[in-house]
């Protein structure tokens, strides 16, 4: 399986591969789709949407993994995340993909083991855990691997979950 992990942000969005089976997984690539506060906001969301379908299309992800919102203090923020993320989980469907929303603690909990985990915990972890040489920069890339790595983690037990619901059926 291959899976697309995306950190939604509409200033850097992050963005990292990963493939493997159950536990086992190596990087396939990472990076980040940066957008400039200058732009207007529409514009921003056609970029991000152009730069994530263009991975999509690059990469052929079998699933995509994606942050969800969380509790902003500026409600604006809040606001623009969301619609980042709408962006992205339309290309996800669209594209026909599985989709995992992950709540930050729930990632930070699988891959580093403490739900409030420091950004550089969560850079070193996902450094180990894909065996890099060095921990992957910037932050917005190292979450979004870390996403993906999540969903390898959860995705199999929720399969067998709905493979069990169906069976009582």
């Amino acid at each position: 399986m291959r899976v697309l992990g995306i950190d939604p942000g509409s200033e850097t969005l992050g963005w990292g591969v990963v493939e493997g089976s159950g536990l086992k997984y190596s990087l396939v690539d990472y990076g980040t789709i940066k957008s400039s506060p200058r732009e207007k906001f529409s514009k921003r969301l056609l970029k991000i949407h152009n730069g994530v379908q263009e991975l999509i299309e690059k990469y052929q992800p079998d699933a995509l993994s994606v942050e969800e919102a969380f509790y902003a203090v500026n409600v604006n923020v809040a606001l623009k995340l969301g619609q980042v993320r709408g962006v992205v989980l339309v290309l996800g469907e669209k594209a026909g993909l599985e989709i995992g929303e992950y709540a930050p603690r729930l990632i930070k909990q699988t891959v580093v083991g403490y739900g409030n985990a420091e950004k550089h915990q969560v850079q070193e972890m996902v450094r180990l855990l894909l065996r890099m040489k060095t921990v992957p920069q910037p932050h917005d890339a190292a979450d979004a691997l870390a996403i993906a790595i999540c969903h390898f983690h959860h995705a199999g037990i929720q399969n067998k979950i709905n493979q069990a619901k169906l069976k009582l059926r």
